[in-house]
């Protein structure tokens, strides 16, 4: 497919897709409201359509987004991504906005939708996870992402209209949000602190943004439909993780490993099952974990050095 709207690409995951739909040639738009922070996609602006609008509103950008004729919407676009926001009310405000972006993509004639979902859909999980697994979210957060698949899965199939939607684990990578795992560790390293930690025994899935990327691309091109898991397919134990990351700074920096107990909800077992994916797009993870380490550190370095 040539043209596709592109929600939330001013995200980390959101940047990453917008660079390699450009870097091959498609006819883009981004929709973007008149106050998002554009500094990973800067560079890109002017090979793009830019559609300033809110989804909140999405009706008042509905004549620039019928000019663009979309073939293919990607809606990566959401509210209250972080931690602290996970169990706030205003996740559900995301529900009906996510809605209304679809009947109008549906009323202009676009016929293939793709969303960002989350593996907080699925909850607490002790087990590798397949698109079986119950789905039973704990927080706000899970609740709203999977009340919008359940819809928009419905609306599209009663419309015969191609839907689909990816649930995306752990994405890590240059440029992430700095309260998240990696990058946090990374730059308290970096300033050669000594960070508190629990025992790390948790096994996590963690994909490169660029990977993650360009999984959201070769769905945006399949006829596949339904939901499916975004990982890396492999789990790795926390303590090895940020073993990893600290050595690629310093091997001697001292690491606080059991100095904080698990949380009573503390998650222990992230890992996806991409088997369904893969078969589906023929897409598959390409960077290896200790090369995405090693580049996401030293963006890091790069970046705290510019400060």
């Amino acid at each position: 497919m040539r043209n596709v709207l592109l929600t939330g690409a001013s995200g980390f995951v959101g940047a990453a897709v917008a660079r390699q739909m450009v870097a091959q040639g498609r006819n883009v738009a981004l929709l973007l409201r008149s106050s998002s922070d554009t500094r990973r996609i800067d560079d890109i602006l002017d090979k793009v359509t830019v559609i300033r609008g809110d989804m909140a509103n999405i009706g008042q950008a509905r004549d620039e987004i019928s000019a663009f004729a979309p073939q293919a919407v990607a809606h990566l676009a959401w509210q209250g991504v972080k931690g602290a926001d996970r169990n706030s009310y205003e996740q559900a405000d995301n529900v009906p906005a996510s809605v209304a972006l679809y009947r109008l993509a549906a009323e202009l004639g676009c016929s293939r939708f793709v969303g960002l979902g989350s593996q907080a859909e699925y909850g607490p999980c002790p087990a590798r996870s397949d698109e079986q697994v119950p789905t039973r979210p704990t927080t706000v957060y899970g609740a709203a992402k999977l009340s919008t698949f359940c819809l928009l899965d419905r609306m599209a199939a009663a419309d015969g209209n191609s839907f689909a939607w990816l649930r995306l684990f752990s994405s890590y990578g240059p440029g992430d949000d700095p309260s998240w795992l990696i990058p946090y560790m990374t730059l308290r390293l970096l300033s050669g602190e000594k960070p508190s930690l629990t025992k790390g025994e948790q096994l996590w899935d963690y994909i490169y943004v660029d990977d993650a990327a360009a999984a959201v691309v070769s769905l945006i091109d399949s006829d596949a439909t339904g939901a499916f898991n975004l990982g890396s397919g492999q789990a790795w134990p926390l303590h090895d993780l940020i073993t990893k990351i600290r050595d690629l700074i310093d091997p001697a920096l001292p690491l606080g490993f059991g100095d904080v107990p698990y949380r009573p909800d503390q998650v222990m077992h992230l890992e996806a099952d991409i088997t369904a994916l893969s078969r589906a797009t023929g897409w598959t993870p390409k960077m290896p974990l200790d090369d995405g380490l090693k580049n996401t550190v030293d963006w890091y370095r790069n970046w705290k050095q510019s400060q």
